[in-house]
Formats: structure tokens, C-alpha cells, sequence
């Protein structure tokens, strides 16, 4: 799917004697107003139908040389690919959903970045923090919205894709970015993911990887190596092919995958399907656990201060990477043995908080 038909010359570039410093180092943030569940961001973006995308959205955000180059060098992702993916997804949908923390959300996620940087193999200076970078890989959440609209939930009118152009502007403005390379209207932005495809994409290791992904074995699973790889190949041949439908012809074509019109015919059936099958899928089950708080906070079933949503310890990353400032580590849950402990402590501690009974008097002889 190609979102325009039209390209425009490139924007004008920065001058090449800025310096780095004021490039890459963003300002202290003003108060920006969340997003809330009046909009269509909230309706779309913690859709459990989004993980069917992922091999695409990793592989087009990995295919900008810059990203992919902080990818390929500084990422954990081929130690633990599913734990990796897991939970980047609860910080990332946390600055849609968290309300008044959602800007807290976004300034963690950008100082994540602060120290992504270096040399790329042809030369190139790469930074995670540079605007351009950093906006591409926001365009891509972006985009993943409006591609799961327009295969899995019916489509979009031109008002709606308008409408999350300007959300989506909203939405970056949470990480205190410079907004410099963000695109003015809908049909600039169009403008702009056109030109950026045709003209910057490219395969680089890293987006290579993720479309040649296998998932490693834990070292817990008593299993042959090769009987464990024939388990993932289904899905993971089912995720590439269904990365090679989203993809325009361009990016398909520079990934090196093939897409007939017999395939284009049963991905809009399935997509068809998945829109009517959705339909009787409860909130609790078709939404991301960050996304259903939000919902909660906003009716009050819950406290709007209660505490927000973190992924699950088991997947917090490798020991080695804890201390780099490049992580999210979700907080960690106590064990049976702790809470055990806390339960005993917490029961002698009412104990002794308790007025002492008092003692009856001996009797008078």
C-alpha cells in the first residue's frame, strides 16, 4: 500500500556546521495535554491485532541506517527477542495511555537513548537522539495505526486519517523532542513516508535480522536446538508474509520479498475476517494491559494515581545490561519466599503496635 502517489524534493537538511550537541540534546519539556479516549490513537493503538505487525514495524524502522545502526550495536534484542519486544511495548503505549504520566513515560523513553550512538560500517555517525531518527521511528508507530485501520478494522475516512495526523503530533510532542522534522498536514507526512521509502531505506543488518529472526531457546527447555527452530517457523513465516503485505512495493521490493495479487486478495479476506471476528472480542482481551488501564483510570474503576501497568519481571533484560541507562527494567514482583516473609513481619508488626492486654491484679491477701 502505497500511501500517496505523489513525492516531494527532499527537506532541506540541517547545516552540516551545527554542532552535534544542539542536535541531539532536547530542551526541558512545556506541559503537553495527553492523549485521551476521546481519540482515535487510544480507539487503535493498544489493539492486540498490532502484534500480527510486528516483523513488519521492526523491520521498516531498522531499514533507516541510523536506527538500525543503534539496533544492530547497541541492542539486546537477538539475546532475547521476546522478552525485548514484550516489554518496550508497555513504556511505548504507556505515553498514549498514561494520562498525566504520559509525558513522564515519553522523557524515560527518550533518555533510554541518550548514549545510543557511534559508527556505522560505511562511516556514517549515527545518534538514537538525532531528530530525524528519532521521528522516524515515531512515524512508524504512527503508520502502524493507520495500517491496522485500513487491513483489520475497516478503514479510515480522509477526516480520521487527519484527525490522528494531528493526535500523532500531540502524541511526539510527550517525548520533548525537538518537532523540527515533523511534517505540517496529513499530506505532507505522506510526502515525507514516500520519500523516506524510496529514497533512504535500505536493508541494513539489522532489519535483515529481524526478517531472518529465530527465537532462541531458554536454557530450561529440554529440547533439541533444531526441534525447537521447527516449532517458531510457522509464526515466524506467517509474520514475514504478512510484513510483505503492508510494505509498499518499494520497501518490498528492497527487502527482497515477493507479493502476488493472490496474496493481496487472501490478506484483505483475513483482514476482513479479523474485523468481524474482533467484533465479540472483549476489551480485556483485545487491549494491551497499558491500554486497559488507561480505559479503567478514565471510568474510574481505578484510581487515576494507581500505579501504572509494568511488564513482567521475567522479562526484564539480560543481568549484563542493567546498569548501561539503555533499559527499561520493570519493577521487580517478590517471590513466594518474600511475600511470605513480608506477611510474617507484617503480622508481628500489628502485633506490636497492639495496646498490651492488660494484666490482672493479684488479689489481696
Amino acid at each position: 500500500m502505497t500511501v500517496t502517489s505523489t513525492t516531494s524534493a527532499k527537506r532541506a537538511s540541517v547545516p552540516a556546521e551545527q554542532s552535534a550537541a544542539s542536535k541531539i540534546s532536547p530542551k526541558p519539556a512545556p506541559a503537553v495535554e495527553p492523549l485521551n479516549s476521546d481519540s482515535l490513537t487510544w480507539k487503535y493503538f493498544g489493539d492486540i491485532r498490532t502484534g500480527v505487525m510486528g516483523m513488519w514495524i521492526g523491520t521498516i524502522e531498522n531499514m533507516y541506517p541510523g536506527l538500525g545502526a543503534g539496533v544492530e550495536e547497541h541492542s539486546s534484542l537477538w539475546r532475547e527477542p521476546l522478552q525485548r519486544v514484550t516489554r518496550s511495548v508497555y513504556p511505548i503505549m504507556g505515553v498514549v495511555y498514561d494520562g498525566a504520566r504520559a509525558q513522564q513515560t515519553g522523557a524515560a523513553i527518550r533518555d533510554w537513548h541518550r548514549d545510543i550512538k557511534g559508527t556505522d560500517a560505511q562511516g556514517r555517525r549515527y545518534h538514537a537522539l538525532d531528530p530525524e531518527t528519532f521521528y522516524w521511528a515515531h512515524a512508524t508507530f504512527f503508520m502502524l495505526i493507520i495500517k491496522l485501520a485500513e487491513y483489520f478494522c475497516g478503514g479510515l475516512t480522509e477526516a480520521e486519517k487527519h484527525q490522528l495526523f494531528d493526535e500523532h503530533v500531540q502524541w511526539y510532542r510527550m517525548y520533548g523532542m525537538s518537532m523540527r522534522p515533523v511534517p505540517k498536514s496529513w499530506d505532507e507526512f505522506c510526502e515525507y513516508w514516500d520519500r523516506v521509502c524510496q529514497e533512504e531505506l535500505e536493508m541494513t543488518p539489522a532489519a535483515q535480522g529481524i526478517l531472518d529472526m529465530r527465537i532462541p531457546k531458554p536454557w530450561f527447555v529440554m529440547m533439541p536446538t533444531p526441534v525447537w527452530d521447527q516449532l517458531f517457523k510457522p509464526a515466524l513465516a506467517a509474520q514475514r508474509w504478512v510484513a510483505a503485505g503492508l510494505f509498499e512495493p518499494v520497501v518490498r521490493e528492497k527487502a527482497g520479498l515477493r507479493w502476488s495479487e493472490g496474496d493481496e486478495v487472501l490478506f484483505r479476506l483475513l483482514g476482513k475476517v479479523s474485523q468481524l471476528a474482533f467484533t465479540f472480542v472483549p476489551e480485556e482481551i483485545r487491549l494491551h494491559p497499558r491500554a486497559l488501564a488507561g480505559y479503567r483510570r478514565e471510568q474510574g474503576k481505578i484510581p487515576a494515581d494507581a500505579p501504572l501497568e509494568e511488564a513482567p519481571w521475567h522479562t526484564a533484560p539480560p543481568k549484563d545490561r542493567r546498569g548501561t541507562g539503555m533499559h527499561y527494567i520493570p519493577p521487580r514482583r517478590m517471590s513466594l519466599i518474600e511475600r511470605a516473609g513480608s506477611l510474617v513481619h507484617s503480622t508481628f508488626s500489628l502485633a506490636g503496635v497492639r495496646p498490651p492486654r492488660p494484666r490482672p491484679r493479684p488479689k489481696a491477701a
